[in-house]
């Protein structure tokens, strides 16, 4: 049977958290002797706030209570910093990034050369300017999350290691990391309860990289997108968004994702609405075929993920998959979508990917093969 723990709302967090950090309770400190002017006000996102004072310094906290002070260019570091707030001098250069979702913020803002080093290697990227940053060595890869080339780091006088919360399964490494003198910086951004949050952290990395206007800038413009589709309603569309396993399992987004959460803005309904333990991190739920026939087989519109089995072109592609598939509503109807492997690390865009999800569930997608991140099968 499908699980079916799930707390009611699609934009739930632990309240606890949210309200409290939300609300500025978070305390700000002064910093050599002077209290902050005045905090970021932000939209979206709950995770990080961002503290401001006149000499110009600024200090990121985050919800777990990382705290960052980032000074300007040509100041000197002030006394009496309480030892738990790493300081970042500006400009801040020969970074480690090992979480992915990072990396096309960075390059939104023009600041691929302020990494050196990568997490990933260069066929792992789907952001076309840092696989090709690699590719030219202009970014090395310096080692998976779990299994860093602590050398490299030291070589390149790496300032700061930016982590996904997947650091919490290597903590040893990130005690190391920090040994050696290195302030660890673990994103949080995947768990911002709102889609538009998670973009949101184009500021908190503009604040970090002296870019704040063009942040700003480039965070409007997607909030702009979402505003103009939540003017327009519910489409009565249902959507299922899937993909099919080398063990030919039906692997689902669970009910509360950002994935999900995006399908319902775009005015969809997705599915599954009652699917996966919200206490859980993981964002997918593998199901048995007949369960994900039954729950899908009359949806409008099926999307299918390309994230893991890769990208397909056709629906006869798909029906090699399971030709079960071949009975659905949308399969019949010819309203199959694949995503391209560049969304899910591409953060920056979620309010034009949700626009996407909205072509095609208003039908303003119809007689097109493709929109921003999606394609038809056909």
């Amino acid at each position: 049977m499908v699980p079916r723990l799930r707390l009611k709302g699609i934009f739930l967090l632990p309240l606890f958290l949210i309200c409290i950090f939300a609300a500025g309770k978070v305390s700000a400190v002064p910093i050599g002797g002077q209290e902050p002017v005045r905090r970021m006000e932000t939209e979206y996102a709950v995770q990080f706030s961002v503290d401001y004072y006149e000499n110009g310094s600024k200090l990121l906290t985050l919800a777990d209570g990382q705290r960052f002070l980032v000074l300007p260019e040509g100041t000197t570091h002030p006394q009496g910093i309480d030892p738990d707030i790493a300081i970042l001098q500006q400009p801040v250069r020969n970074i480690y990034l090992a979480a992915t979702a990072a990396m096309c913020l960075f390059d939104a803002l023009d600041q691929l050369d302020a990494i050196s080093l990568s997490g990933t290697k260069a066929d792992g990227w789907y952001v076309e300017n840092a696989h090709t940053a690699m590719e030219e060595g202009r970014i090395l890869y310096a080692g998976k999350y779990n299994k860093p080339d602590y050398e490299m780091l030291l070589a390149y006088g790496c300032p700061l290691a930016i982590e996904s919360q997947m650091i919490g399964h290597a903590s040893d490494v990130k005690e190391k990391i920090e040994e050696l003198g290195i302030p660890v910086l673990t994103d949080l951004s995947s768990s911002e309860p709102h889609p538009l949050g998670r973009t949101e952290w184009i500021r908190f990395y503009g604040v970090l990289l002296d870019e704040e206007e063009k942040a700003d800038e480039l965070f409007r413009t997607q909030a702009d997108y979402l505003n103009s589709v939540l003017s327009n309603g519910s489409t009565g569309k249902t959507a299922a968004f899937f993909h099919i396993s080398s063990s030919g399992f039906a692997v689902v987004r669970k009910s509360g994702d950002y994935v999900s959460k995006m399908i319902e803005l775009a005015g969809g309904t997705y599915v599954f609405s009652d699917i996966g333990d919200p206490e859980k991190s993981t964002s997918t739920v593998t199901i048995e075929m007949e369960t994900f026939f039954a729950n899908a087989r009359d949806a409008d519109i099926i999307i299918y993920n390309s994230t893991i089995g890769g990208e397909i072109n056709s629906i006869a592609e798909l029906l090699e998959k399971n030709e079960l598939l071949g009975e659905f509503k949308a399969v019949k109807s010819g309203d199959v979508w694949c995503t391209r492997q560049n969304m899910y690390q591409d953060t920056t865009q979620l309010g034009l990917m949700i626009r996407s999800f909205h072509e095609i569930f208003s039908g303003e997608a119809d007689g097109s093969d493709q929109v921003p991140y999606l394609y038809r099968l056909k």
